[in-house]
């Protein structure tokens, strides 16, 4: 099959043809055009401003622990988990959703622990296994063996198809292996390339590796997190690009073939620096209103007073669902003055009793700050 810039496709005893991807930079180099540098400079724009906005919030942390959450949502829902928002929320979760929220859990744990590891380890292959052990830890992938590269070769395509009907096969082993070195090292290579271009030209290439059994796309996904992070892209971890590659799925696919096929760097470039952008502003938007809605239940709450209240409404920014018991706990109170707390929220409807039929413990919930997070993580039919 055809070589090009991006790699070639080897064909293996069996009939079936593996891809074989060439080292990074590209060769020739990626062709920054005007175009190129039109959506580099505005996806660079959007991150700063998105940098700008997350700075002004009252309590960063509490806005990165729930978006680092939707993200997680947002990530798994492109590998076909069937769990939203709400559910990860425990609003509505039933027993047929616990093994899709416990996906869920596992990238968020992954998350935290790889943003926390990257502050005393360089992001390596070491790493990248260390967080990809956590991410597989249970549920879904979790015999697949977490934290080890394959042994074995994989493929892609639809489900139930064979080797010669696959999609995409990968590298064989010993050529993964090799790629994965050649990744490694590009990692930290001295280059003039933007670091936006150069996350594109590294998550393309780790999907076209596809070292894992299973997780391959999480973990891709949570590369370029990681990366930008380590490169102090932003101050807080906040560009989730799952977002845009669930909104524009097909588009995500049909790019990264095309630069193994056709070796087509620049098309894929320039679709992941729109999703750079466009990730960027659905993020400061998103801080915008959970600024609006906190500043509207301070107001609400002016008449109230007491540290108290102070203490439940920012708990809700962290737990937006809560028991009476929950609230006496974390604040410390009695629980006929927790009950009294709980129900000021209510009647001042900031929370809503949203407890299921036949449960004992009344539960409520923030629904304003969960429906402006809940955005895009709705799954369709």
């Amino acid at each position: 099959m055809n070589n090009n810039r991006a790699g070639s496709f080897i064909k293996q005893p069996f009939g079936y043809y593996t891809f074989r991807p060439n080292p990074l930079p590209p060769s020739p180099p990626v062709k920054i055009d005007s175009q190129m540098i039109s959506l580099l400079s505005k996806a660079d724009r959007m991150l700063g401003r998105l940098d700008g906005v997350t700075q002004t919030l009252p309590n960063p942390e509490l806005f990165v622990a729930m978006y680092v959450q939707k993200e997680a949502v947002l990530s798994s829902q492109i590998e076909g988990t069937q769990a939203s928002l709400s559910d990860l929320l425990d609003i509505s979760s039933s027993d047929e959703k616990r093994h899709s929220i416990a996906e869920v859990v596992n990238y968020v744990n992954a998350m935290e622990y790889g943003l926390k590891r990257i502050r005393a380890l360089p992001l390596s292959l070491r790493l990248i296994k260390e967080i990809h052990a956590v991410l597989l830890n249970k549920g879904r992938g979790s015999s697949k063996p977490p934290g080890e590269f394959r042994s074995s070769q994989n493929w892609i395509g639809p489900a139930g198809c064979s080797l010669i009907d696959a999609t995409f096969v990968p590298p064989t082993v010993p050529d993964m292996k090799e790629a994965l070195g050649d990744i490694e090292n590009f990692f930290y290579s001295e280059d003039e390339i933007p670091p936006l271009i150069k996350i594109a030209l590294i998550h393309a290439q780790f999907e076209s590796i596809h070292p894992f059994l299973d997780g391959n796309g999480r973990m891709g996904r949570l590369l370029i997190t990681f990366w930008l992070c380590q490169q102090n892209i932003l101050s807080q971890p906040l560009l989730y690009l799952s977002y845009y590659f669930k909104k524009h799925r097909t588009g995500y696919f049909d790019s990264l073939m095309k630069v193994r096929q056709d070796g087509e760097w620049e098309q894929w470039i320039n679709y992941f620096l729109i999703g750079v952008a466009e990730t960027s502003e659905e993020a400061i938007n998103t801080a915008k209103d959970i600024l609006q809605l906190k500043a509207d239940c301070e107001a609400k709450l002016q008449r109230k007073g007491g540290i108290n209240y102070t203490k439940l409404l920012e708990l809700l920014f962290v737990t937006p669902t809560v028991y009476k018991s929950t609230v006496s706990e974390r604040l410390g109170v009695s629980t006929p003055t927790a009950s009294k707390i709980v129900d000021d929220f209510v009647n001042l409807k900031i929370i809503v009793d949203v407890t299921p039929n036949k449960q004992r413990y009344k539960k409520y919930a923030f629904m304003k700050y969960i429906i402006i997070l809940n955005r895009g993580t709705e799954l369709t039919q």
